[in-house]
């Protein structure tokens, strides 16, 4: 299917321990301790739209507070979104305001092994809006064997410039294949090799020419992996942190500050969840602040973030 993959680049380690609470503000390197200053004004107004889909269906959104101590907002559910236990994967969700107090919700999702496009409209009370179409839409099928999906779009606010939307799926064989839009088609645009040991990833930074993920692997590594958008390019990584970070499932990142990242860890075994902020990605001197475990949990089948129409993310 792809004319080219490649392996990841390995890079020099340096660790940063998470002491028993997988809190690692309490062990951190001194590249973090001497810049944590600087991170924490920042991340006191920074927050995460986190949404979920329960297993009756809902799509539900709330807030996560960078604030000391983290603080959640009130959760708001949409029902009858989804059939009970039927995503199966599902990528970050777009949020664009429609009317006074509506938004629109858009996003990819797999359900019974096949890929579709999901939309709806919600009003004022966060329930289904009976004047706008609900859809998922069928793209394609084989989707079953995939371990994670996402979509990247680019979007500048200034109409002029040039928009950008991405599909990146890895397969359960550790092949990590990416697609670009093509009107309502999606075509083949690269694939790479190289990233089987990977638990989670979250997009962190994304520019005209490339896009950077903050991912963490079954040992414990934690790198940036960078990504041209030029056709069938491939992929460089860099070590953020060579250990302690294999604990967690799945990572969630949202923008903070003009450079910087608020990045979620969401261990599964234990149903917990933990904040961090995370300075703009440069190898082993990137900033690392834990902030601490966040007070809900998290035993839903599905989490993703929703994100601004303009989502800029200036991390990576």
């Amino acid at each position: 299917m792809f004319r080219k993959t490649v392996g990841l680049a390995s890079a020099g380690v340096l660790a940063l321990g998470l002491g028993a609470a997988m809190m690692p503000q309490a062990q951190a390197g001194p590249a973090a301790q001497s810049a944590a200053a600087g991170t924490t004004a920042t991340t006191a107004a920074c927050s995460l739209r986190l949404g979920s889909v329960t297993s009756t269906g809902a799509f539900t959104s709330r807030m996560i507070n960078a604030t000391a101590p983290i603080t959640i907002g009130g959760v708001r559910g949409t029902a009858g979104v989804f059939g009970a236990n039927q995503v199966q994967k599902i990528s970050t969700f777009t949020g664009t305001p429609v009317g006074t107090n509506g938004e629109a919700r858009t996003g990819l999702t797999v359900m019974g092994g096949a890929l579709y496009s999901s939309s709806f409209v919600v009003d004022g009370q966060s329930q289904l809006d009976p004047h706008y179409p609900h859809n998922n839409l069928r793209i394609g099928g084989g989707w079953s064997n995939y371990r994670w999906i996402e979509q990247s779009i680019l979007q500048p606010s200034d109409a002029g410039q040039p928009a950008r939307k991405l599909l990146y799926g890895q397969r359960t064989d550790g092949t990590t294949h990416r697609w670009i839009s093509d009107g309502s088609a999606w075509r083949v645009n690269a694939g790479a090799g190289g990233l089987s040991t990977v638990k989670g990833i979250a997009l962190i930074g994304r520019t005209a020419t490339s896009e950077t993920f903050l991912a963490n692997t079954r040992t414990g590594t934690l790198v940036t992996v960078t990504w041209p958008t030029k056709y069938m390019s491939g992929p460089t990584s860099r070590v953020v942190r060579g250990s302690t970070w294999q604990g967690f499932e799945q990572l969630i990142a949202t923008k903070c500050g003009a450079t910087g990242t608020l990045l979620l860890g969401i261990d599964r075994d234990t149903r917990s969840g933990y904040l961090y902020a995370v300075g703009h990605a440069n190898g082993t001197s990137t900033v690392i602040k834990g902030l601490g475990k966040v007070p809900l949990t998290f035993s839903g089948p599905q989490y993703f973030r929703i994100a601004p129409k303009y989502d800029v993310l200036n991390g990576g």
